[in-house]
């Protein structure tokens, strides 16, 4: 079965760190752009951190900026999501999703590809 299975959430306090990971079962990530979006009660889903196919491309909101770093590992069939200084309105289903070739890592976050594969999603939760 093809899937992409996150892990890595749970309740951390404001100013805490989190790393998130995305594992590929069925397939391997080695020619994906790979997408962490999120999605807040009652907003709309956003891209948080992307990375290309290539690993040299990435993407970020400006939300997230100089917080959040996305990495990838091949070897591992694994895209991480690494958190740190979290902030109470960082609380969100968080996905990472997959696409076959995508090159760029901000077009990834912006919504320009039609992504191959989605998580179900781990739940972050930053509050006191």
């Amino acid at each position: 079965q093809l899937q992409l299975v996150e892990s890595g959430g749970g309740l951390v306090q404001p100013g805490g760190s989190l790393r998130l990971s995305c594992a590929a079962s069925g397939f391997t990530l080695d020619y994906y752009g790979i997408g962490w979006f999120r999605q807040a009660p009652g907003k709309e889903r956003e891209g948080v951190s992307c990375i290309g196919s290539s690993g040299s491309s990435t993407g970020y909101a400006d939300s997230v900026k100089g917080r959040f770093t996305i990495s990838r590992d091949n070897a591992k069939n694994t895209v991480y999501l690494q958190m740190n200084g979290l902030k109470p309105e960082d609380s969100a289903v968080y996905y990472c999703a997959a696409d076959l070739l995508a090159l760029d890592g901000e077009r990834l976050c912006r919504g320009f590809y039609t992504m191959d594969y989605w998580g179900k999603g781990t739940l972050v939760t930053v509050s006191s």
